[in-house]
C-alpha cells in the first residue's frame, strides 16, 4: 500500500496556510505596542505563499486517506509547526540559535511549557504573545483546525483523529468529523473567552489575561512573568485558572454528553470520578505536609498552594504559585508520580492519562484475585462495560513503552553531566508535556543548562509525548514504509 504523497502534501499545505494566517494576530499585537512586525511578517508571507502555491499546483489523484497517511501527516505537521514556529524567535533576535528556538517552539506547540529563557519579562510583547499563542494552537491539535476545512477539499479527516487521538479511545460525538471539529473549537474558543473575561474581572490587564488563558485552556503553562502565577498573588486568579485547568484536563467528549443530556451524567464516567478524587486526595495530603513541615504557612495558604499545584501538575499545565522544589521530599515524590498520570483521555492534557492508570490498577487487582481463584474469569471493566482484550493489550503496551522511553531518556540526559533528579524530572516533564521539573529544571530554573544535542533530543521527546509515542515510533519501523503491507 503506497503512501498518498500528493494528498499528504496538500494537507500539509493547508496547515501551512492556516499557520501563516495565525501569525497575523501577533502582527496586530506588535502594531498595537509599536514593536517591529518583521519577525512575523516574513514567516507569514512565506507560509501563506508557499502553502497556496502547493495547493494550486498539487493535484492528488486520489482523496482516500489511509491510516499510514494519517500517521505521517500528524508527525509532519507537528514537526513543521515547530520548525516554522521558531522563526519569529530567531528573526527577532530573542533566541538566535535554531536549536534553542526549535526547543521553545516545540514546547509551545506540544503545550509542554518548558523554556530555555531565564528572563521572559524582558521579551517584546509580540514574542510573549506568540509563545503563548503556540500553546493555544497546539492545545487541541493544530490538525483539528484543518479537519474542519478539509471536507471542502474532498478529504475525510477521521484518519487524522485516529492518529492524534488523546488517550486510548475517542468517541465519535457527531456523525461528521467536520461538524465535530467545528463544535469542539466553538467550545475551545468559548472557554478562552470566558476565562479571559473572568481574569480581567480579577484586575488583570487584557494582555496578561489572554496570555494566561492560552496557557490554561491548552494546559501549556507559559507565562509572561518569571515567577508565573505567583506574580499576581491573588486567590481569585488562582481559583479561576484552577477551574479552567480542570476543565481542560477533562475528557471533552463528556461536555458533549452534558450538552445532550443531564449534567450529572458526566459523573457516571469512572475516569472523571477518579480524576476529581485524585485532585481532592492529593490536595489534602499536600496541605497536611505543608502544615507539618512549613509551620509558617497558615491552613488557608497551605490549602491554596496545595490545590493549585496539584491541579497544575496533574493536568500537565505547569503553572506555578510556589516553588515545589523546596517542598518536603514526600510532597516532591507525589508530584513526580503525578507527572506519570496526567489528565483524562481526549483532553488537552499530556502524560499517560487517568484511564490507562485505572486499567493498570484493575489489571493488578485481577492478577491478585486470580492468584486466589485460578479458574475465575474476571473481565476488566470500566463504566460497567468490559474492556476488549485488544484495548487492554494496547494500554499495557503503551505503558511499557512510555516507561521504557522515560528510562532511556533519563540515561541520555544524564550524559550532560547533570544530577539524576534533574535528568529524570526533565525526561518526565518533557515526555509528559508538563514543563517544570526538579533541581536544575525546577519552577524557578530553565532548560538552558543543557547542551545543544540534549535540547534537540528533549524537543523531539516533547513531540513524541504529545503524539502518544506510537505515531513517531511507527515512522521509524521498516514495515511502515513497506508498500506491500
Amino acid at each position: 500500500m503506497l503512501l498518498n504523497y500528493r494528498l499528504i502534501l496538500k494537507i500539509i499545505a493547508v496547515v501551512l496556510v492556516i499557520f501563516g494566517l495565525s501569525m497575523i494576530v501577533p502582527i496586530i499585537i506588535c502594531i498595537y505596542y509599536e514593536e517591529s512586525t518583521i519577525a512575523f511578517l516574513i514567516p507569514s508571507i512565506v507560509l501563506i505563499g508557499s502553502g497556496s502555491l502547493i495547493l494550486y499546483t498539487n493535484k492528488p489523484r486520489s482523496f482516500d486517506l489511509k491510516i499510514r497517511d494519517g500517521f505521517l501527516i500528524v508527525a509532519l505537521c507537528w514537526i513543521t509547526a515547530s520548525i516554522f514556529g521558531s522563526l519569529p524567535f530567531m528573526i527577532s533576535g530573542v533566541i538566535p540559535n535554531f536549536i534553542d528556538a526549535f526547543f521553545e517552539s516545540s514546547s509551545g506547540f506540544t503545550t509542554t511549557g518548558a523554556t530555555i529563557l531565564s528572563d521572559v519579562e524582558s521579551l517584546p510583547k509580540g514574542i510573549l504573545f506568540w509563545r503563548s499563542f503556540t500553546h493555544w494552537l497546539g492545545g487541541m491539535g493544530i490538525l483539528l483546525l484543518a479537519i474542519a476545512l478539509l471536507p471542502s477539499l474532498g478529504i475525510s479527516g477521521q484518519r487524522l483523529v485516529d492518529a492524534e487521538a488523546s488517550g486510548p479511545y475517542i468517541d465519535k460525538f457527531t456523525s461528521k468529523m467536520s461538524d465535530s471539529a467545528k463544535l469542539l473549537y466553538f467550545m475551545y474558543i468559548g472557554m478562552t473567552i470566558a476565562e479571559t473575561v473572568l481574569l480581567m474581572m480579577g484586575g488583570l490587564s487584557f494582555f496578561d489575561s489572554i496570555i494566561h488563558t492560552f496557557g490554561t485552556v491548552s494546559t501549556g503553562g507559559f507565562s509572561n512573568y518569571n515567577n508565573s502565577i505567583a506574580h499576581f498573588n491573588s486567590t481569585y486568579v488562582e481559583l479561576v485558572i484552577c477551574f479552567f485547568m480542570i476543565m481542560a484536563g477533562t475528557n471533552f467528549n463528556l461536555y458533549f454528553i452534558a450538552l445532550g443530556s443531564k449534567l450529572k451524567n458526566i459523573f457516571r464516567d469512572g475516569e472523571y470520578r477518579a480524576y476529581l478524587t485524585l485532585i481532592l486526595v492529593v490536595t489534602i495530603i499536600f496541605t497536611i505536609q505543608l502544615l507539618y513541615f512549613e509551620s509558617e504557612n497558615s491552613f488557608v495558604e497551605s490549602l491554596r498552594h496545595s490545590f493549585f499545584q496539584t491541579v497544575s501538575i496533574l493536568t500537565t499545565t505547569g503553572f506555578i504559585t510556589k516553588d515545589f522544589n523546596i517542598w518536603p521530599a514526600a510532597s516532591k515524590s507525589i508530584i513526580f508520580i503525578l507527572m506519570f498520570i496526567g489528565g483524562c483521555s481526549s483532553s488537552a492534557s499530556g502524560s499517560v492519562k487517568v484511564v490507562r492508570v485505572l486499567v493498570l490498577l484493575k489489571l493488578i487487582i485481577r492478577g491478585v484475585y486470580k492468584r486466589l481463584h485460578p479458574t475465575a474469569v474476571v473481565p476488566v471493566k470500566l463504566n460497567k462495560k468490559n474492556i476488549p482484550s485488544d484495548s487492554v493489550s494496547s494500554i499495557t503496551s503503551f505503558l511499557f513503552l512510555y516507561i521504557s522511553l522515560f528510562l532511556i531518556s533519563t540515561l541520555i540526559v544524564c550524559l550532560d553531566q547533570v544530577d539524576l533528579m534533574t535528568a529524570a524530572s526533565a525526561a518526565a516533564a518533557c515526555l509528559g508535556n508538563i514543563g517544570p521539573g526538579f533541581e536544575n529544571v525546577g519552577p524557578e530554573s530553565c532548560y538552558g543548562i543543557f547542551s545543544t544535542p540534549i535540547k534537540l533530543y528533549l524537543s523531539f521527546l516533547m513531540i513524541a509525548g504529545r503524539l502518544e509515542i506510537f505515531t513517531l515510533l511507527l515512522l521509524l519501523t521498516p514495515k511502515f514504509w513497506n508498500p506491500d503491507r
